[in-house]
C-alpha cells in the first residue's frame, strides 16, 4: 500500500513520514499533498497563541482532551523555536502532552520555525493538510508567541485564540502588536492571579475602539488551565464561532484568503529558487559585485536586469 493511501486510512507511522518528508521539502512530499489536496478542508482548525509564559501548552493540552471527551479526534501541530543547530523543535510539546501520545485519536507533532517569519514554515501548513487528509475532525495550531511576526495566525486558522496572563507587564504590548485584530476569542489563562480583572478589563476596553469581526463580537473568557478550569467554556465558545463561520458563509471568505496567501507564497518561494539557481549557474551576481563596490554600477540597476532576464526566459 502506498503511502498516501495510508496516510487516507489514518496511519500515524505513515502520517509522520510524511510530515517529516515535507518538513526536509523532498519532491515525494510534494507529489504526495497533490494527491492528497481533495480530502482536505474538512477538519476545523483552531489556533492559540500569546506570549511565551502564558501557558498555552497547558490550554491546548486541556482542550485536547475536552475534545477528546466529545469523542472528537484531534491533531496538535505545535511550533516550537528552531534550534540553531539542528533546525528541529527544541521546546517539545510532545514531552509536555506525553500522557496524550498513547491515545489514538490524537497525533501530535512540534515543528521549528525554520527561520520562517511569519511564525509558521511552509511545512507547517503541510503538516495541516496531512492532518486534515487522514481525517481528523480538529486541528490545533499551537503557535511560539506572539508579536508582529506571528500574526500569520490568523492566515492559517479557522479560529484564533489569543491567550494572556496577568502580570506580565506587557498586557498592553501585546495588544499593540495588532492582536486585537486577529483574535476571534480571548482568553486570560491564570485568572487567579492577582491583575486578572484588570487585564479582562483592559481587552475590553480595546475590543470596544474596534468594530466586531464580520458581525462577530469576540467573548474574553478566565481559565485556571492547570486546573481545568473554564475550558468546558472555552471549547464551547470555539464551537460557538466555528458554527458561526459556517452560518454567516464567512468561512468560504477566510478559506478563499488562505489559498491566495498561500498561492502568492509559493509563488514567491519558486521565483527566489529560479532566481538563485539561474544566478548560481552564470555566476553573474559575482560579475557585478565589483562593479557595485567601484560605484560603476548599483544594487537597483542589477536587480532590475536579473528580474527582467528572468521574466524574458
Amino acid at each position: 500500500m502506498d503511502l498516501v493511501q495510508q496516510v487516507r486510512e489514518g496511519n500515524r507511522v505513515a502520517i509522520a513520514r510524511l510530515i517529516t518528508q515535507a518538513e526536509n521539502e523532498a519532491p515525494e512530499a510534494i507529489a504526495a499533498l497533490r494527491e492528497l489536496y481533495p480530502d482536505t478542508g474538512r477538519a476545523r482548525l483552531i489556533g492559540i497563541t500569546g506570549p511565551p509564559g502564558s501557558g498555552k501548552s497547558t490550554l491546548t493540552d486541556k482542550l485536547v482532551k475536552e475534545l477528546r471527551k466529545r469523542g472528537k479526534s484531534v491533531g496538535v501541530v505545535a511550533i516550537d523555536p528552531t534550534s540553531p543547530f539542528t533546525g528541529g523543535a527544541i521546546l517539545g510539546d510532545r514531552i509536555r502532552m506525553s500522557d496524550l501520545a498513547l491515545d489514538k485519536g490524537v497525533f501530535i507533532r512540534s515543528m521549528g520555525t525554520r527561520g520562517s517569519l511569519g511564525g509558521l514554515s511552509k511545512a507547517t501548513h503541510d503538516a495541516i493538510k496531512i492532518l486534515d487528509a487522514s481525517g481528523y475532525e480538529y486541528i490545533i495550531i499551537e503557535t511560539v508567541g506572539v508579536g508582529q511576526s506571528e500574526v500569520d495566525i490568523v492566515k492559517t486558522a479557522d479560529t484564533t485564540v489569543v491567550v494572556s496572563v496577568p502580570g506580565l507587564g506587557d498586557d498592553i504590548q501585546a495588544i499593540k502588536a495588532g492582536i486585537m485584530e486577529i483574535g476571534d476569542l480571548f482568553v486570560v489563562n491564570k485568572a487567579d492571579r492577582d491583575g486578572a480583572e484588570r487585564v479582562v478589563n483592559e481587552i475590553r476596553y480595546m475590543l470596544d475602539l474596534n468594530p466586531d469581526k464580520e458581525g462577530w463580537h469576540p467573548p474574553i473568557l478566565k481559565t485556571i488551565a492547570a486546573q481545568n478550569q473554564g475550558i468546558i467554556e472555552l471549547v464551547d465558545n470555539i464551537n460557538e464561532h466555528l458554527d458561526y463561520l459556517q452560518e454567516s458563509g464567512e468561512i468560504v471568505n477566510r478559506r478563499k484568503e488562505r489559498i491566495s496567501s498561500e498561492i502568492n507564497d509559493l509563488i514567491l518561494k519558486r521565483f527566489s529558487q529560479k532566481v538563485t539557481e539561474q544566478l548560481a549557474r552564470e555566476d553573474y551576481l559575482e560579475h557585478q559585485l565589483d562593479k557595485i563596490l567601484k560605484k560603476e554600477e548599483n544594487p537597483f540597476n542589477v536587480v532590475d536586469q536579473v528580474v527582467e532576464k528572468l521574466l524574458n526566459n
